[in-house]
């Protein structure tokens, strides 16, 4: 029988994202065969380029607000984006924290600005 698995988020090993300083990432679960369900954190003024991803992305606000393709997005905003549709740029106004799940897989990130 299959067993749950929990991550205690607090203390687990959280990856900075190089390519955007400012931002870290921490990998949940793949719900999906090269999809993802992962948590990522912004410092404040960190900014992700408008960029697009080969699959539907959905991304929920848990702390902070970040200003997304000109929409500030406060704690306890959702947003869905189809694949192949353009987004961003991601600005984070405060600290902030999203939960963001992928269903297949993030592609190449590929700036489009």
């Amino acid at each position: 029988m299959p067993e749950q698995t929990f991550i205690q988020t607090d203390s687990a090993s959280w990856s900075n994202l190089e390519k955007f300083p400012g931002t870290s990432f921490l990998p949940l679960a793949e719900p999906v065969p090269q999809g993802s369900i992962h948590l990522l954190r912004m410092k404040a003024g960190t900014i992700i380029p408008v960029h697009t991803h080969p699959c539907n992305e959905y991304v929920y606000v848990l702390n902070g607000v970040v200003e997304t393709n000109g929409n500030k997005c406060l704690a306890g905003t959702f947003w869905i984006t189809p694949a192949h549709t353009q987004q961003g740029s991601h600005r984070a106004i405060t600290d902030v924290e999203i939960i963001t799940v992928r269903l297949g897989k993030m592609g190449e990130f590929k700036s489009l600005k």
